[in-house]
């Protein structure tokens, strides 16, 4: 792939794609930390971390890209790897719940800043507009693929080490990935053409209430992280407690929910050309709907047993992958070529607003309620987003064109709109 040839893009999405895996197995790490410093509180606790992951992720990401033109890119980048490699490495050493909150907040800042300061880059590291299409779809696929892949590995090294060794391994990973941040080439920042911080913070945000597609995304973004926080903060008291499983086990019912999205992955691209985003996505919303719902009646009736948990997280794996793949290719869709980072961004905040919802109520309730009464306002939650999605975002935009298609929304200036452009962006999301 032409993309790929360009040694400064290789190097730079090769260190994004290792500090997402540090990320995705420092998760799963997590969670059996909590269990070990908390037993039974451990849903509380784990929710607890995340709920300050989430706060800074929509705290701090949108600061970040309104200030990256100002900073030195490359090594903002190389610093912030650095941090996070430090705060991982800190982590197995901690003795107290308070410890955790507070390398936690330093790890998921430090987090927050990276993501719109690399999506700011590379427009300027790709110039090519199809390569900067696929550089875009390439950075989503890679997101997606962490999601999967992450518990997988996580799984596989738990056979074999503790889970404190986790954090070893994801600590050299980010320090690796800051290695691959000083190696490359990254050119000065260019002025944005919006000159207060606030504003070009809020830019992407305004954007997405204004357009009905993106308003649809937003209800989506509740749907996923309804469904999600099951998965990601009651695993590991569900297998542990409920099922009386090992850490191993947590990993590997965290990878069947993988195996669901490894599924979709697998035949997504070729539907996405013959069918809508909003059909896909309002149809992985249903099936998140009707997993969570599955788990209710499934706890419920005690019969949540080692095959049941499998199925619904698996379930729940297609429902997210049909929700979150298409989310790229209605985004770019949707806004002008300049507005892109402004709109990657205000997603990546946005989305996570729903998690600090969500994540709160899996854990807190959880730990408090039961799973029945937790999963069930979970359920509620995924339904109305369901419900909101498809209200907000009409089947058909005003000229009869259906809504979330590559032809829905005009060009944005400078692109072509041919046939072949808006197949290869279908294709490459």
């Amino acid at each position: 792939m032409r993309l790929f040839a360009l040694r400064d893009y290789r190097r730079l999405f090769g260190a994004q794609v290792i500090a997402l895996f540090g990320t995705g197995l420092t998760t799963v790490a997590l969670g059996l930390l909590a269990y070990d410093l908390a037993g039974p509180r451990a849903g509380a606790v784990l929710s607890t971390a995340l709920t300050l992951k989430m706060v800074m992720y929509v705290a701090v990401a949108p600061l970040a890209a309104a200030y990256v033109d100002r900073l030195p890119r490359r090594t903002f980048l190389f610093l912030l790897d650095v941090v996070r490699g430090a705060v991982v490495l800190a982590l197995p050493l901690v003795t107290e719940v308070w410890h955790v909150y507070v390398l936690i907040v330093l790890l998921q800042a430090a987090s927050a800043a990276f993501t719109p300061t690399f999506q700011a880059v590379i427009p300027d590291i790709v110039t090519d507009e199809a390569d900067y299409t696929r550089a875009l779809s390439a950075s989503q696929v890679a997101s997606t693929m962490e999601s999967l892949l992450s518990p997988v590995l996580a799984a596989a090294a738990l056979a074999f080490l503790s889970f404190d060794r986790l954090f070893l391994g994801t600590s050299a990973g980010f320090l690796l990935s800051a290695a691959l941040v000083l190696s490359t080439r990254i050119p000065d920042a260019r002025p944005s053409g919006r000159t207060g911080a606030r504003d070009r913070a809020a830019a992407g945000i305004r954007t997405f209430l204004r357009t009905p597609q993106l308003r649809g995304v937003l209800a989506l973004d509740l749907v996923v992280a309804a469904a999600g926080s099951i998965v990601v903060v009651n695993t590991v008291n569900h297998v542990r407690d409920g099922l009386g499983g090992t850490q191993s086990d947590v990993a590997r019912m965290l990878a069947a929910s993988g195996a669901g999205t490894l599924l979709v992955a697998l035949v997504l691209p070729r539907v996405l050309n013959r069918v809508a985003a909003r059909t896909v996505m309002a149809t992985g919303a249903g099936v998140l709907t009707v997993g969570t719902t599955a788990a209710v009646v499934l706890t419920a009736t005690g019969l949540l047993g080692w095959t049941g948990t499998a199925i619904v997280w698996s379930v729940i794996g297609v429902g997210m992958a049909l929700v979150i793949t298409p989310t790229g290719q209605v985004l770019r869709a949707s806004v002008a070529r300049n507005e892109i980072p402004e709109a990657f961004a205000a997603q990546f905040s946005l989305s996570h607003l729903a998690w600090l919802v969500t994540y709160p109520v899996a854990g807190w309730l959880g730990s408090t309620a039961g799973f029945t009464v937790t999963w069930s306002v979970l359920a509620g939650l995924a339904a109305a987003g369901t419900a909101g999605a498809l209200l907000l975002w009409p089947r058909r935009d005003g000229r009869g064109t259906p809504a979330g298609s590559a032809s829905a929304v005009p060009p944005a200036p400078g692109v072509r709109a041919s046939g072949t452009d808006r197949s290869t962006l279908v294709e490459a999301a």
